[in-house]
């Protein structure tokens, strides 16, 4: 070493580690956007991050025809009725794959303007021609096109025409299906599709997901299941909560009592899982459950620091109706509201204080009994703890194996629970560096195990006082 002469100074890693906490309930959302009124058309299978409604329309578009376009559904309750960030969304509508194309229509011209009444016409394949034998015309010199504020091409003539005629491609969301958004890792370019783009969130945002949705699809029980398999494990180490609807159909759950046997029929049964029935109104618009609770989830969650310890239960969302596939109005009185929710199934009250999620148990109950599993807000604490001890301590990985390594982590971890415990989002907290947990042969390998203890607290959901008539009171009838 070089030669030194006089007094130096030197460092070593601080002792406690300040906590890095994941994202509670980011939103990640599969489904399908009317990528054609976008301005690049480039998000197809490629996860979106948006934090307010411009920026999600900007690069997906949006109509309000949702039964087609699923993802406005949800952009417009996240960002317009609980004003709420940000989602990632994962649009599988492809224009180069899922379209239909039309060949020349003769259309008239009023005052040199047409409007081509078909939805979705990809503007970049449209041909104009005078005639069908004659050669296509020229865009800017002939004619001019754009989407109306109804996402309707209109074509204006800048000649003397009275009518073109017109080829062009519209995008077909009706030939999207189930596997789309399932999705897959392409195993020639190795292009990942569908649900597996959930775990491209945290490579690409550093974002942790924290619910899988897809509206309009999650009836699915095939979708669900692989919602299920992908909240468990994404990235190898991250986990989420999926929220699942219910098919509210003839064919599925229309009466509120069916729904317990969709339920168990279609193995909807996870502790990661959330299942809504039915769903929800606001005005002329129609929303499945499953948009608005994420929006009640992720709206309480920011009341509390974006800690989820608190329920979203008797939580209110937006509507004033609520309805089944059909359109059929449904009224629920509390009794038939906690029969669902004693099947482990989130529903809507409309009792005091307007219309109201309602439900704290899991998909999981009444089968299972752990109450990590059972209550809605104590698995996601789960979670939230899961991800944040991996995204603070992931910087010790390969760190040599050694009492200081030991004593910085349970320092640190005890530190940080103790602070939730003092802000009342934990009962209490500990970690411990066991013994009996640790052998020899796990530590000549490099495995380290640290126990952590914790309890948040349940939702207080029955509350019960006892009246009882009491004789002495009539004493104050002979008082002065």
């Amino acid at each position: 070493m070089a030669f030194k002469h006089g007094v130096f100074g030197g460092e070593v890693p601080t002792s406690v580690v300040s906590p890095v906490e994941a994202s509670a309930g980011l939103p990640v959302v599969f489904g399908t956007a009317p990528i054609h009124l976008s301005e690049t058309q480039e998000y197809v299978n490629k996860p979106v991050l948006a934090y307010n409604y411009g920026e999600a329309a900007k690069a997906l578009g949006y109509s309000d025809d949702w039964e087609q376009y699923t993802l406005c559904e949800f952009m417009y309750s996240h960002y317009q009725l609980f004003n709420v960030s940000p989602v990632v969304f994962v649009n599988v509508l492809d224009p180069a794959k899922h379209k239909t194309s039309v060949q020349n229509v003769t259309i008239p011209l009023t005052n040199k303007v047409a409007t081509v009444e078909q939805d979705g016409v990809l503007l970049k394949t449209l041909v104009v021609k005078a005639t069908a034998e004659g050669q296509p015309l020229v865009k800017g010199t002939d004619y001019v096109a754009a989407f109306d504020a109804a996402g309707k091409v209109v074509i204006t003539a800048l000649g003397a025409a009275t009518q073109f005629v017109i080829s062009y491609d519209y995008l077909d969301p009706s030939k999207v299906t189930k596997a789309d958004i399932i999705g897959g890792i392409d195993s020639q370019t190795g292009a990942y599709s569908g649900l597996e783009l959930v775990n491209r969130v945290f490579p690409t945002f550093r974002l942790i997901p924290g619910q899988i949705l897809a509206p309009g699809w999650s009836h699915d029980p095939v979708v669900a299941a692989v919602m299920k398999a992908k909240s468990s494990s994404i990235n190898g180490v991250f986990k989420a909560i999926s929220i699942v609807d219910m098919d509210t159909s003839s064919t599925g759950a229309d009466l509120y009592t069916k729904a317990p046997a969709w339920k168990t029929d279609n193995n909807i049964t996870d502790p990661l899982q959330v299942v809504c029935w039915p769903k929800v109104q606001l005005g002329d618009f129609i929303f499945h459950l499953s948009t608005q609770a994420a929006g009640v989830i992720s709206k309480t969650d920011a009341a509390n620091d974006d800690i989820p310890f608190v329920s979203a239960s008797n939580k209110n969302i937006q509507a004033n109706a609520v309805v089944v596939h059909d359109g059929s109005e449904v009224s629920l009185d509390i009794t038939q509201a906690n029969y669902l929710n004693s099947q482990g199934i989130v529903t809507v009250l409309n009792f005091t204080g307007g219309y109201k999620l309602w439900g704290n148990q899991t998909a999981a109950f009444p089968a299972a009994t752990d109450v990590k599993d059972t209550f809605i807000a104590v698995r996601r604490m789960a979670n939230w703890l899961n991800n944040s001890l991996i995204l603070t301590y992931w910087q010790h990985v390969d760190s040599p194996t050694n009492r200081r390594l030991i004593d910085s982590v349970v320092d640190s971890v005890n530190i940080w629970l103790n602070g939730l415990t003092a802000r009342g989002a934990l009962l209490g907290g500990r970690v411990e560096f066991l013994k009996e947990e640790n052998p020899d042969t796990d530590l000549l390998q490099g495995i380290i195990r640290f126990h952590v203890y914790w309890a948040s607290p349940v939702p207080g959901q029955e509350i019960d006082f006892t009246l009882e008539y009491d004789v002495s009171y009539l004493s104050t009838l002979f008082a002065a």
